[in-house]
Order: C-alpha cells, then structure tokens, then sequence
C-alpha cells in the first residue's frame, strides 16, 4: 500500500496556499534520471515532509482528504513522490480510487513512470479529469514524450535557459511563471494543471543539486525506449 502526506494547506512558496499531498519515495522509479542523485525534493523542507510521508497516511485515508476538499478545487499530489506503486509499476485499483476522489477537483502531478503500461495509466488519468504531466529530463525527450499523446509534457531546463524556447522537434516551451517572477505560484498559475495547454512547461534546474541536473538537461540524450501511444 502507497503511504502519503497530505497538507491541508501548504506553507511551500513555490506551490502557494494549496492542498497538496507527499508520496512516500517508493514511489519513484529508478529510471528517473534524477533519483536519488539531483532530485530537488532531496533538500531543505520538501525533504523533512517526504521523510514524513514514508509513516503517513494510508492511501485510504488520502483518497478521503481529498474527496473533502470543495468542488473545483485546485491541490497538487506528489510535491515529492510519483503515482502510486513501486517504482516503475503504476498501482491501478490505488490510482482510481484516486481518481474517483478527484472527481469535480482539480488535481494535478508529475510523473517519471515510462513503461507502456505506466503511460496507458497516465492518459487514463487525464481523461478523467487528473492532470499528469509527463516529466521529460531534456529537451529532446520532451518530443519524445510528446508524441506518445498519453498528456501534457514538463521538461528539466539548464540553469540559463531563455525565459521561451522551442524542443528540437519545434514544441514551444516557456518557462514556469513562478521561476521568472516574484509572487508567483502553483495556486496563481495553474498553467500544468492546463490539460490542453499549447506550450511544454519548462523548470530551469534548481535545488541543492541544480548542477547535476543541469547536466542532465543539458545532455539532449534519451537513451530510453518510450512506447508510443498515438496512432
């Protein structure tokens, strides 16, 4: 069973007065090509809540959280974390009931999880109404992403990225708001929670290990096999 932290409203500056929800670090898929390594969760508060998700909620009891919050509202699961499941493996029955309880919310997350199995999982999810964004690590693998039409794409950017830039298949990417401007939130923004959005959300490299993953963004590289779903 998928463990959580939910906070009712968080004090995170990025994502603003929002519910959101922590996902234990089981979660995570080591394919990610910041686990453990540059992952931005692994520094300052967002990792003290993390180490607490691990011995929080059960994923009964999140489901519940959120099926309280009111009509339309806007929470973000997994400041930290991945969809339910181990690893590379999406946990179906966790993730609709997820979706049920997300019903006539506005929830919205990020994933890693790339097997064919973990994409058909996503689209699921966004067609029922959950934003999953699928979490490209350069811009090379953004298009690659893109093209699997399973939902809306976010990429890792170098530290100096330009504020708008295009993938190399020519997507158009602007940089997350609350990078560029003071003031600016999750809860202000709602650009990812924006299912048909014409634009790829790019987050220039931050955190304690911005520099690891700055060399990430700036590889290009995508040496991973990602099934394509669009016909």
């Amino acid at each position: 069973m998928t463990r959580a932290l939910f906070v009712a409203k968080s004090a995170n500056a990025k994502t603003g007065p929002l519910p959101v929800a922590y996902i234990a670090r089981e979660s995570c898929p080591p394919s990610c090509a910041h686990y453990r390594a540059s992952c931005y969760a692994e520094g300052g508060p967002a990792r003290l809540a993390w180490n607490r998700a691990a011995d929080g909620s059960s994923w009964r009891e999140l489901c519940a959280s959120v099926a309280e919050l009111p009509a339309g509202q806007l929470w973000r699961y997994a400041v930290a974390g991945d969809l339910p499941g181990a690893g590379e493996r999406v946990n179906l029955g966790e993730l609709r009931q997820l979706l049920r309880a997300n019903a006539g919310r506005r929830g919205f997350t990020y994933t890693h999880k790339r097997s064919a199995a973990a994409l058909r999982a996503v689209a699921e999810a966004n067609a029922a109404g959950f934003t999953v964004n699928l979490s490209a690590d350069n811009l090379a693998e953004a298009d690659a992403l893109a093209a699997t039409g399973a939902g809306p794409v976010a990429v890792v950017l170098p530290a100096d990225a330009p504020a708008k830039l295009r993938t190399p298949g020519g997507l158009a990417v602007v940089v997350c708001p609350a990078q560029l401007a003071d003031g600016v939130t999750c809860a202000s923004c709602q650009l990812c929670q924006r299912q048909e959005r014409a634009v790829v959300v790019g987050f220039k490299a931050h955190g304690a290990s911005y520099k690891k993953a700055d060399a990430i963004a700036r590889s290009g590289l995508d040496r991973r096999v990602i099934p394509i779903l669009k016909g």
